[in-house]
């Protein structure tokens, strides 16, 4: 029995293909092949013959062909710039940043904020969607004082919490 190999590269599992083709198998045997090695998952058999095919015709390359296509133009540096960005302005809206960032489009700008650098819009300031252990930590102190004086002063202290809404007049 064969170990199950898991998670290929597609080149991999096209060298194969390629190889159980030259020793003269049909696509069905060279699908059968393949789920017993990677998994019942790993391509459909109409895939495994469009291959056989590609090969038949004289394919020689197991490698992706480059594709035409737009270039991404979020690099690195790009996603380093607009982090600094919002540090330096949080309260900020997309169209500001796309002003000094022309080669981006506000799409892409928003995409790259909450999706990239995980920012979300929160009153007016874009702040990170997840705490940080000093958040959690200083949440943690303010809750554990308020239980204290809860303890100390009793349901007096209720009465002395000030609680607003965001309708203010």
């Amino acid at each position: 029995m064969c170990a199950a190999i898991e998670n290929p590269a597609k080149c991999e599992v096209r060298g194969v293909i390629r190889f159980l083709w030259a020793k003269k198998l049909s696509a069905a045997d060279i699908h059968r092949e393949l789920c017993a090695i990677y998994g019942p998952n790993i391509m459909s058999e109409g895939v495994v013959r469009q291959w056989v095919r590609f090969f038949k015709d004289g394919r020689t390359n197991i490698h992706d062909e480059s594709r035409s296509g737009r270039p991404s133009v979020v690099s690195v540096d790009l996603i380093k710039e607009i982090d600094e960005k919002i540090h330096l302005l949080r309260n900020f809206t997309i169209s500001q940043p796309s002003e000094h960032l022309p080669n981006i489009s506000r799409t892409v700008l928003y995409e790259t904020v909450t999706g990239k650098l995980g920012y979300r819009k929160f009153c007016a300031r874009w702040v990170q969607k997840m705490l940080t252990e000093i958040h959690k930590t200083s949440r943690m102190g303010a809750a554990l004082e308020f239980l204290s004086r809860y303890h100390t002063d009793g349901e007096d202290i209720l009465n002395r919490i000030v609680t607003g809404d965001a309708k203010l007049g």
